[in-house]
């Protein structure tokens, strides 16, 4: 007990009394390179897939709209979980920490089973809802069979990691992610082409590696190198504790599943104006742009511990100190790397898929996107302060306008005017129109916390 008492004496000092700046950049690196590496992974799952032709490529878009709703849930219980912890941590209620980790946990794993089912119960509207051509479906039916049935490890992966990170323990999380990445890119090249097992090879490498994240991620908490603790006696979904878990958690549930939506309906759309080159090209496209925007991602969940913890704490300097210089170094991290990707364009998408419609269309798309993801920080950032320090509705809002509020309508309008360069236009103005309401948020939010520190 005592050593236990004198570990969460110095987490409590970390999170509270070093720079914010360090300390944001220090929780940051292990969430950077799990990300990176999930990323890569996206990437070359993208490449070998692509060698087994352009509707083998759409299949992958396909599916990752699937793995998008399991992504939704976990987060929603990882970030509402994580969120209300930390700030518990902060207030130094250890106790109440573990049974918000052990119910959101548990209720993580519940939704990922059902799903499963019902994905295999509805398999064949499943893929049609996820935007599947008729030439595509064959391709998705076997690699979506794999991540049906590890779906539930799948959803509460997210959540355990999430939950890692509100803790100040992202080097824990990075453990568990970094292992599943690297084992799921050298299952590809075995699975893949080593046993000629194509694209049901890409699913049982994935389905694989979650399965040992999940068992990695859940030994951290099992083995007393965390504040909160997951076991039985601590689940209490009754008493309101999972409505305010869900409720904190709710806004990454919206862009998530918003984002799963889009996602769906932009394979819809660009099948409609360019058939299977379109799926492929914007599926490029999507990883491409993710691969750019990660880092940025990663020093915002960074931020989001020392952003919960503070405020639980009562430390609103630190909490307003951090905000700010998340989003400068969000900012100077994203522009270096939007400008290398403009300069070469046409041979990002080419690695992924030498085909020269999709090269065309995956062109122009990663362009647009490019110039439009320099908007991306201030609204990510604002959205994470929101959630972090319990602003259920302002959260809310900022992350369906992220997620697909603004996307989803311009997904509908732009193409009937403009055709598929409508559907490459709809997202990089959907995150134009984003700023003004996060810039309208963050200056209400800190109007409304107070200036100096609680005493301690």
């Amino acid at each position: 007990m005592d050593k236990t008492w004198d570990n969460a004496i110095k987490q409590y000092d970390r999170m509270t009394k070093v720079p914010v700046q360090k300390l944001v950049i220090t929780l940051a690196i292990p969430t950077i390179l799990s990300m990176m590496v999930t990323t890569i992974y996206n990437l070359v799952d993208t490449a070998f897939v692509g060698r087994l032709g352009t509707s083998a490529s759409g299949a992958v878009g396909v599916v990752f709209g699937f793995m998008s709703i399991l992504q939704a849930f976990g987060f929603m219980f990882g970030q509402g979980a994580g969120s209300l912890l930390s700030r518990k941590l902060g207030a130094k209620d250890p106790h109440t920490a573990s049974i918000i980790a052990s119910t959101g946990f548990t209720a993580s794993f519940v939704c990922g089973a059902i799903i499963a089912i019902l994905g295999f119960a509805f398999e064949d509207s499943l893929i049609n809802i996820l935007g599947s051509t008729p030439t595509i479906a064959p391709y998705a039916k076997s690699y979506l069979k794999y991540i049906m049935i590890v779906a539930p490890f799948c959803s509460s992966s997210f959540t355990l990691n999430n939950m890692l990170r509100y803790e100040g323990k992202a080097n824990l999380g990075m453990i568990g992610l970094l292992t599943g990445g690297i084992l799921n890119i050298g299952g590809d090249a075995l699975f893949i082409f080593g046993m000629n097992m194509g694209i049901a090879g890409a699913g049982l490498s994935t389905a694989i590696s979650q399965v040992i994240s999940f068992t990695l991620l859940f030994y951290m908490f099992m083995s007393n190198r965390t504040q909160s603790k997951l076991a039985f006696k601590n689940i209490h979904p009754m008493n309101g504790m999972l409505a305010e878990i869900a409720g904190v958690g709710l806004p990454s549930l919206l862009r998530q599943g918003l984002g799963s939506t889009a996602t769906i309906l932009v394979n819809f759309k660009a099948a409609r104006y360019a058939g299977d080159a379109g799926v492929s090209a914007m599926t490029i496209v999507t990883r491409v742009s993710f691969f750019l925007f990660a880092i940025a991602l990663g020093i915002g969940q960074g931020f989001q511990p020392v952003c919960a913890f503070n405020y639980g704490a009562g430390k609103y300097k630190r909490q307003r100190d951090a905000y700010k210089f998340t989003i400068i170094l969000s900012e100077i991290v994203l522009a270096v790397l939007t400008i290398f990707a403009m300069i070469f364009p046409e041979e990002l998408v080419r690695l992924f898929r030498d085909d020269p419609e999709v090269v065309v269309i995956g062109t122009r798309a990663l362009m647009l996107q490019c110039v439009a993801q320099i908007f991306l920080p201030l609204i990510m950032v604002t959205e994470m302060l929101m959630q972090s320090s319990g602003k259920k509705l302002p959260a809310a809002v900022l992350s369906s306008l992220r997620g697909g509020i603004l996307f989803i309508p311009l997904l509908l309008i732009l193409p009937s005017l403009r055709g598929l360069a409508g559907v490459q236009e709809a997202q990089p103005l959907s995150y134009i129109l984003g700023v003004l309401p996060a810039i309208i948020m963050a200056r209400w939010f800190f109007s409304k916390t107070p200036k100096e520190d609680m005493p301690e």
